[in-house]
């Protein structure tokens, strides 16, 4: 029988037990709740992250682990907030800053040769003696041809900060001999307004490709010299056009607007209400003006159109615009990488967001509704086109306008696919027409200073076998002739190719002036100007009889 003491023994033991462990279990309990509490915090995400460097039962690599995150949040936001990482936010700065480093020449890649089709005026390539012609055989030291090279992988190369050296080889005239040039890489332009000429007796055509910071001014340039040479209503051609900075559409907006004229306002959750208005300085402010626009119009374009559709200044001409009514706050990090946020939504002046529906993280649904537009026939047919009645409003002067879904044209011109073949669509694909139009310029080049204009240039060319050529040429890269469908786009392949030729001969604004020769919606807005139909009394007169206002 155990001693008393030996009891006291055990009973001290037991209860020391029951002490450890209580003592060890509200611990690990407190640690464990305490963990729990944490994670319902509002900042989740870093301390699951922490949790993961810390614990996870292999090494990763956090940096990557977040880069591919990122964006996956950002994803179920709206369709156009952006995670944008560091090795790609220069380009995408780029595009809107009208210039970048770089070494001034246009290219293309023929027969894997890099081919020099033009030189930038003044750039670097024109002072160091490159040519239209030439042709790119080494960028410093690593050979460019005849090595299946990207086009890509080129202009990545070509470009880089201004003032750094480039070393290049050149042959030229068919010639072996190999010519070193080591050029100094300059500031070059990135024209945004594309080309600016007089298409009919006192109308100037104007094709803005993008609103980036150069864009205004170029814009405001363009106007000056079409007064200058007579032009008094104007056509500005915003298709394909997706927008870019907001304020760049306002003061080019501003330009056509009388001091007071609301052009856009903005307002967001956290964003108060801010007006962007008229201040009556516009340079044409009595002029006619219409917009062509199209599917792909977008953004800082739908803004403009809005400021002149709702103000009753002008006519919008060709189909319904994209519908992004979102603004953008660039945000930067420290590592280089930016986030471009939604923050607020823009309206025209009748109070309408022309933003289209769209739901959280449903991006690929968005787009979605967008390329179902084009199988609804929408491009086709005005009636196709279903407008959402709860979101009716007015103009200044009483017309309808619509909000949701991009902005509707005043006056509908359906998409033009007469002649429009998949042989067609084959050779546009694989740049036939551009690398054809190069080909021919280049065996001719002395033969090309004989003709003093474009017009000269375009009238030799209607009387030449031009639509047999382009066949042989694609025949030779790997497309087949196929008759039937050459000739129903004989046309429309012997003009697209002579507007590459002319363009190549005598640049931009001579393509431009031989491809809209035939445009259904550019011929359409110059019959309107020539009837006096884009007044704004004209417009305001022919109001119909629905007035009623509403929101």
């Amino acid at each position: 029988m155990a001693s008393k003491k030996t009891i006291g023994w055990v009973i001290i033991i037991v209860l020391l037990t029951l002490v450890a462990g209580f003592i060890l279990g509200n611990y690990f309990s407190s640690k464990t709740l305490g963990r729990r509490l944490f994670l319902s915090s509002g900042n989740k995400i870093n301390v699951i992250l922490d949790v993961i460097d810390e614990e996870y039962v292999d090494s990763v690599n956090m940096k990557d682990l977040v880069e591919e995150a990122i964006p996956k949040l950002i994803s179920e936001l709206d369709p156009h907030s952006a995670y944008i990482p560091a090795d790609k936010l220069k380009a995408a700065n780029e595009d809107l800053e009208g210039h970048f480093g770089g070494i001034g020449v246009g290219f293309v890649v023929q027969d894997d040769t890099i081919m020099v089709v033009s030189v930038v005026s003044g750039g670097p390539s024109e002072q160091a003696g490159i040519q239209a012609g030439d042709r790119l055989v080494t960028i410093g030291d690593s050979l460019f041809a005849g090595v299946g090279i990207k086009t890509e992988q080129i202009i990545s190369t070509l470009r880089g900060a201004t003032g750094s050296k480039i070393k290049l080889g050149i042959k030229r005239n068919n010639s072996d001999k190999i010519i070193h040039y080591e050029i100094i890489r300059g500031e070059i332009p990135d024209k945004t307004v594309e080309t600016a000429y007089e298409i009919s007796k006192g109308i100037g055509y104007i094709k803005v490709k993008k609103f980036a910071r150069t864009t205004y001014d170029e814009f405001v340039q363009a106007l000056a010299q079409l007064m200058d040479a007579g032009c008094q209503s104007f056509i500005l051609d915003l298709r394909s056009n997706t927008g870019g900075i907001l304020e760049v559409s306002i003061n080019m907006a501003n330009e056509f607007l009388s001091r007071g004229q609301l052009i856009v306002y903005r307002q967001g959750r956290a964003s108060p209400r801010n007006d962007a208005i008229a201040n009556g300085a516009g340079t044409c402010q009595e002029n006619q003006i219409t917009l062509l626009m199209d599917e792909i119009s977008a953004s800082a374009s739908e803004v403009m159109a809005g400021a002149i559709q709702d103000n009753d200044r002008g006519l919008i001409i060709g189909r319904r615009s994209y519908g992004k009514g979102l603004v953008q706050n660039p945000i930067t990090f420290s590592d280089g990488s930016a986030l471009r946020l939604t923050i607020a939504r823009y309206y025209t002046p009748s109070g309408r967001c022309i933003q289209r529906n769209y739901q959280l993280g449903k991006s690929d649904a968005y787009e979605q509704e967008w390329i179902d537009r084009f199988s609804h026939g929408e491009s086709f047919s005005k009636d196709s086109i279903k407008q959402d009645e709860s979101l009716k409003y007015k103009t200044a002067a009483g017309r309808t306008v619509y909000g949701g879904g991009g902005i509707m044209p005043d006056i509908f011109v359906p998409r033009d696919t007469s002649g429009i073949t998949s042989y067609y669509i084959n050779l546009e694909n694989n740049d036939i027409f551009y690398r054809y139009a190069f080909k021919y310029v280049d065996q001719r080049r002395k033969q090309m200073k004989q003709f003093k204009n474009y017009e000269s240039l375009y009238s030799y060319l209607k009387k030449q076998p031009i639509l047999e050529e382009v066949v042989r040429f694609a025949d030779a890269n790997g497309i087949r002739p196929r008759t039937n469908l050459i000739h129903v786009s004989a046309q429309l392949i012997e003009n697209r190719t002579i507007a590459y030729i002319v363009g190549n001969a005598f640049g931009n604004e001579s393509l431009y002036a031989v491809v809209m020769k035939d445009d259904p919606v550019v011929l359409k807005a110059v019959d309107v100007i020539k009837k006096g139909e884009a007044k704004p009394e004209f417009i305001r007169k022919n109001i119909p009889a629905d007035t009623t206002q509403t929101k």
